[in-house]
Parts: C-alpha cells; structure tokens; sequence
C-alpha cells in the first residue's frame, strides 16, 4: 500500500506512523535494488533539497547529496557561516524563504537544548517540508538505516529480537544522545526486544524513556534498562554500542568529560561480543573511537555490519525524500 507523504515533516522518529514507516523502509529496499540493477529512479526531477548544517558530517551528507542526484535532483549544501543566520537570519525567516526556495529543507543541529527547537520553528513557517539530518534528541534517518539493516539481517522479522542498546567509552567528545533515543523508540515497534545500558549519570531524556515503556507495552515487547555493559549485551542478536554524553545530568563539558572517563573499561571488544549470541552482529552509526569505544577487531571483523548500516542511510533517505518533496 501507498501512503501520501508529500510535504510531511520528519523530525521526530514518530512522525510517521509504523505503517507509514514500513513503507518507508519498503520503498528503501526498492530503490537500494534499483540502483544495484543499474536501473533509473529520477523520482525528483527538478526538485532541490537545501541542507543546512550546524554539525560537521561526512555519511549524512555524502548519503543525503548523493541520493539527491540519483533522483534526479539537487542538494544545496549550506554552512550556516556563510550564511546570515549570525548576522539576525530568524527561523521563521528561513522558513518562510527557503521554503519558497526549495522542495524541502534539511537540518542537522545537535546543540544541547537548541537542535530540535531550532527545526520545529523552521518548520512551522515552511511550506515545504523539513527533514532532520540529526537534532539534540532524534537521528531518525540514521534509525531507519538501522531497522532497514536489522530487517535484511533477520529475514524482514524483528519480532523476539533482542538488541543491545549499550553506552561505550569514547575519549574525542560528548556525543549526542539522539542515536539512542531514536533506537529505543523505533525499535519497539518492529517488535524487538530493547536492553537499555549505561552507568549512572548517563541516562536518556525521561519522556523518551516513558514513550519507550509505553511502545513496548502497545507492541508487546521486553523494555529492560541497567548499569552493566555486559550483563546488556547477554545473549543479544544486536550490539549497538556507542557513546553519548552525560548530558540529561550536565551540560559542562569538563565535569562531563571527567564522568565519561572513570568508564573507559566499557568498550565493545570481542569479550562483549561473546556474551551475545555466536550469530550477533555489531552495530554503529560511525565514526567509531577505535580501540576505545570498540575494539578494532570488532568494528573491521566478520560480526561488524557497520558498512551496511553506513549504505543504507542512503536508500532510507531516497525514500523518505521521494515521498515527501514530490509533486
């Protein structure tokens, strides 16, 4: 079945309904088949996409400038410092105009306590529609690569999967916490079992925490949250570890980086992976702390599906741009 998407916003995960991102991930499958068979999908020709963002990328935008031209479009990469947004440029102002300007308006804004707000505002005073490249509190794209993922791993049935959504240690910064929060909200839907872990102080934002209680009781689904890296990951199909800052207890960078340091020993190495199930895979949005936040051995070797995940924010993309800026 088809839905009519055309000038929706994507900016919470939960923007679309679970049927509605079923067909997303359809559609992706379709258009990742279609460019593997050589096989042209112009499904937006002459349309443009302006992508701004606040916070340096290389897969977001190479995914989302590629995906673009292969349906027949452009994107327009836009860094606010050449831009007059410093200079007094309004949300409502960027709205307004490039909305008149583009088929669609891509963001990503990952300051704390200002990313999502920032795209909410924009999208209230566009016409066309604005989708999120990664905010503060969501990464839905990148989520939907990783159910996409997940699904050609476990043939199209997550249901009675367990998937380890585990906090590691990474020395370079304090990483968003969108990754996580935009996992343990989706994948409840798609049936999966959620095993939350963290050590304390790095918790996640109440309300998505009770949204995910709340999905998993709806989906029938296990919800499980501790403070145990290993103990997470037992006997799991999934190991999604990756780092996030501290950043529900504390937005000072110092204090939080002296937090995520007395947890080096949380690493995803192929100890952890043994305490999954033999058939686990490894999963990560990248870019990884090497040896740090995961062993090498674990994010280049045979368990590691992280270049597939990284192929996939392409075709999710396509889909999702397909079907809100068409005509």
């Amino acid at each position: 079945m088809n839905y009519d998407l055309r000038g929706r916003d994507f900016i919470s995960d939960l923007d679309f309904s679970i049927e509605e991102t079923e067909y997303i991930i359809s559609l992706a499958m379709e258009l990742k088949d279609k460019r593997k068979s050589v096989l042209k999908h112009a499904l937006l020709r002459d349309k443009v996409l302006a992508m701004l963002f606040f916070f340096s990328s290389t897969r977001t935008r190479g995914s989302f400038e590629a995906g673009m031209a292969q349906l027949g479009g452009h994107a327009a990469f836009i860094e606010p410092g050449t831009t007059q947004i410093s200079h007094g440029d309004t949300e409502m102002e960027l709205g307004e105009i490039y909305g008149r300007y583009f088929d669609g308006i891509a963001i990503r804004h990952c300051d704390w306590g200002e990313g999502n707000g920032y795209l909410n505002r924009v999208a209230s005073s566009s016409i066309a529609p604005v989708l999120n490249m990664q905010c503060d509190i969501y990464h839905p794209h990148q989520c939907l690569a990783d159910i996409m993922t997940m699904l050609e791993l476990f043939d199209g049935n997550l249901k009675g999967r367990k998937v380890a959504v585990s906090w590691a240690y990474a020395e370079s910064y304090l990483k968003p916490i969108s990754v996580p929060q935009s996992l343990i909200l989706q994948l409840p839907r798609f049936g999966a079992d959620v095993i939350l872990s963290h050590p304390p102080g790095f918790e996640l934002m109440d309300d998505i925490v009770r949204e995910a209680e709340s999905l998993s009781k709806k989906f029938n689904t296990g919800f499980e949250i501790c403070d145990n890296m290993k103990d997470g990951c037992e006997n799991v199909d999934v190991v999604y570890a990756k780092s996030w800052g501290p950043l529900v207890t504390t937005s000072d960078e110092v204090k939080g980086k002296e937090m995520q340091d007395k947890h080096m020993n949380w690493i995803a190495d192929e100890e952890l992976m043994r305490a999954a199930n033999d058939s686990a895979v490894y999963m990560h949005p990248l870019p990884a702390d090497r040896d740090v936040e995961v062993s090498r051995s674990v994010l280049e070797g045979d368990q590691s599906v992280v270049f597939q995940q990284a192929e996939n924010r392409l075709h999710v993309q396509k889909a999702v741009m397909a079907s809100t800026m068409s005509d």
